[in-house]
């Protein structure tokens, strides 16, 4: 049969019969000629089979057309290969949803598995199999791209049934990168000490069976390197506690303020991200107390050891408001040495959910944990555990001297699932609780973006299981990690409830910043349960005014109740915090009540004139680490606290003010006017970025890490930043 018939043959099937038909029956044809053609020239091979060579034809036209046999069918059989090669790689991972759970990171992460198996189990067509074999053995150039563009509506056909078919649905996927054997050898790896035992518990069974489930095609693709995973990347669903500014109050009304102090900065990395991006942060992310406390100030030590911290007060006139002044309240606690610190008990409890799967968020929770290694001494313990869909232990407490082990661990492990937070919890709590010390510090540490979705995901819940753990001596700590999905609101809810604190990782700037120069203050606390309390005189203050701290506010009862959970303060820690007063021969901004007795509050103190000069009276509560009674610290705050020529904070707005306002003091009022403008400016007047730069560029002072410079640059960028992110 030569080319021209079977060109006919196809062309009549193509008009009466379906396609499949047309090919199969020309399929027929040609392997009949082309067996035909072997039977006469089998006396001219040598050798046997497939691989054979042609011998003894001597008529030069008759060997070309021998070998030109061989060209198809050795050209078909490249060519079916590279269709399988094309195949595969057009099969990409499924998109992820918005947990994660299509995540599969630590078994390859795609559905290449799925995607193959439902092309060669598929019975509206030809079996992808069937397809190969006929392309194998075909001899004829015109089949082959027939064959091709039928391989091509399969792989098209296949791909849009999957994609709107539920996922529920589908096959678990396989790992297409590796083959079986080096599969069983990687569960082997991980379920070793270093390795991570949660993803590697069903792994090889999982991997034997799928592969043996599969087809033939499906085991010959297997092997192929298939690319990475996407990362996973969301927008706009960052959650943060919706919270309204503190107003402006009346002494006469509330003479006394509570809070909780707060040593957290979380705040300030996210905002500094944002604006890195070029966005303003949501108002709910500005945390104004923790954009203050971001920095270190050098306020006054205690004078021993007896008291954990010494507390200092400051009056200056306010930058933004004529009339009204500002009252700086500092606490700096002491710094121990290195010979003094404890023992460390650690518990670093991984996320390692699908959501995780991105370059800022579990890449460099591993390099953030490795440098807080580096700040712990040789017998400190760690212990390793993880979670996703399920949670487990990857590493039980190793001491820091085998930190080759440690950070084995970490290197081995990878992102894919849903996020069962609260389990994850649970047994790292079980794993500090095992290697309790009650003469260490005993801490867990959790790495996570916070977007818990499986098992108990309730913030109450959650609050209620960590402060009965609180009690038993084991502390929790959070670094937050990425953006997009990021669960800020959850991460301070656990942090503020499990007596430690709250940090923000955007950088491995920041997580040096964090674990080793802050690690004594992170990881070791000098007093817990802070709160402070403010009593304002009303014959000196009409009106005040908390700047931040709207998350931390307390009853006034729960100032002396010790039941009462608050901050804790760690060794080297600094807290501050500012009021905006307004004094009684000042403009108010609330008016006094019509009916209230002018002559209440001076009866009240007409015995006691020694207050006449006191704007306030401030009182400290807390607690040692290892006590359950708290102490009390009190101090007025009068006339001497005043710094009446209060400088530089004035001179952004007027000229020739003496310079003897303290730096420490003047930049934090920058730094707390930059949080008012984030959040809208409603009580700050017109004061702009300009005027914030230049107060802080003046009291700047010594700058040793250059984070204050940083701040600068920051402001500099909001000027110009966008009101909302790309959706992108």
């Amino acid at each position: 049969m030569d080319d021209a018939h079977l060109k006919k043959i196809l062309q009549q099937e193509n008009e009466n019969a379906a396609p499949e038909n047309a090919k199969k029956r020309a399929l027929n044809l040609a392997m009949a000629e082309f067996d035909q053609h072997q039977k006469e020239k089998e006396n001219n091979f040598q050798g046997s089979g497939f691989f054979s060579r042609l011998t003894g034809v001597t008529n030069k036209n008759n060997r070309r057309k021998d070998m030109k046999k061989k060209t198809y069918i050795f050209g078909g059989t490249a060519t079916a290969m590279a269709l399988v090669l094309a195949v595969g790689l057009s099969m990409h991972q499924a998109p992820h949803t918005s947990n994660g759970s299509d995540v599969r990171g630590h078994v390859g992460g795609n559905n290449f598995g799925s995607i193959a198996q439902n092309i060669t189990t598929s019975t509206s067509k030809t079996p992808f199999s069937e397809l190969l074999k006929n392309l194998k053995s075909d001899s004829s150039e015109q089949v082959q791209p027939e064959m091709r563009r039928e391989i091509e509506e399969y792989n098209i056909s296949q791909v849009d049934q999957i994609t709107k078919s539920d996922d529920s649905a589908r096959p678990a996927p396989i790992t297409p990168s590796r083959s079986n054997v080096a599969a069983k050898e990687e569960a082997k790896k991980m379920a070793s000490p270093s390795g991570n035992r949660m993803q590697a518990q069903g792994y090889a069974a999982e991997t034997d069976m799928a592969v043996a489930s599969s087809p033939p095609v499906m085991q010959m693709i297997a092997p192929i390197d298939m690319p990475a995973p996407h990362e996973y990347k969301d927008v706009g669903r960052d959650k943060f506690e919706d919270f309204t500014e503190n107003p402006i109050t009346l002494v006469s009304e509330a003479p006394v303020s509570t809070f909780s102090i707060d040593v957290d900065t979380s705040s300030y990395s996210f905002m500094r991200r944002q604006l890195e991006s070029g966005v303003l942060p949501q108002k709910d992310a500005v945390r104004i107390e923790e954009m203050v406390n971001y920095f270190d100030y050098d306020y006054a030590l205690p004078e021993n050891r007896e008291q954990p911290f010494a507390a200092t007060a400051t009056i200056t006139p306010s930058p933004w408001a004529e009339g009204r002044k500002l009252m700086h309240i500092g606490i700096k606690g002491f710094d121990i040495d290195q010979a003094e610190k404890p023992r460390s008990n650690l518990v670093f409890l991984l996320d390692v959910s699908g959501s995780m799967n991105a370059t800022d968020k579990l890449p460099l929770l591993k390099n953030s944990m490795k440098m807080l290694l580096d700040s712990l001494e040789p017998e400190d313990t760690v212990a390793i555990a993880v979670y996703a869909g399920a949670s487990g232990t990857v590493l039980e407490p190793t001491k820091v001297s085998e930190k080759s082990k440690i950070i084995a661990a970490l290197e081995n492990l990878s992102a894919g699932g849903s996020t069962a937070g609260a389990a994850g919890l649970k047994l790292a709590y079980e794993l500090a609780e095992q290697n309790f010390d009650k003469d260490a510090v005993n801490r867990v540490i959790l790495a996570t973006d916070g977007d818990f979705n499986v098992g108990i995901t309730s913030q109450d819940e959650l609050q209620d299981f960590i402060e009965r753990k609180r009690d038993s001596g084991v502390f929790l700590s959070v670094l937050g990690f990425g953006q997009g999905n990021l669960n800020d609101q959850m991460m301070q809810k656990l942090a503020q409830n499990g007596n430690g604190t709250a940090a923000y990782i955007d950088s491995l700037n920041e997580a040096r910043k964090v674990l080793v120069e802050e690690a004594s203050s992170t990881l070791f606390p000098i007093a817990k349960d802070v709160k402070i309390q403010i009593e304002f005189n009303p014959k000196t203050v009409a009106e005040y005014r908390l700047i931040g701290y709207e998350t931390r506010h307390l009853n006034r009862e729960d100032f002396n109740n010790d039941a009462v959970d608050a901050g804790d303060i760690g060794t080297g820690h600094t807290v501050t915090a500012i009021y905006e007063i307004t004094p009684v021969d000042s403009n108010r901004s609330v008016d006094e009540s019509r009916y209230a007795s002018k002559d209440t509050s001076e009866a009240a103190i007409e015995d006691k004139t020694d207050f006449n000069n006191e704007y306030a009276f401030l009182k400290i509560r807390y607690k040692l680490p290892k006590e359950d009674v708290s102490k009390l610290i009190t101090t007025p705050v009068t006339a001497a606290n005043e710094v009446s020529s209060l400088t530089q904070i004035v001179c952004i707005r007027a000229e020739g003010c003496p310079s003897s306002a303290n730096n420490d003091v003047r930049f934090s009022a920058a730094v707390a006017g930059f949080g008012q403008l984030l959040k809208g400016g409603k009580y700050i007047g017109d004061v702009n970025y300009d005027e914030i730069i230049t107060l802080a560029q003046e009291s700047k002072g010594v700058d040793e890490f250059g984070y204050r410079a940083e701040f600068i640059q920051l402001v500099r960028l909001a000027k110009s930043a966008a009101t909302m992110g790309n959706p992108q």
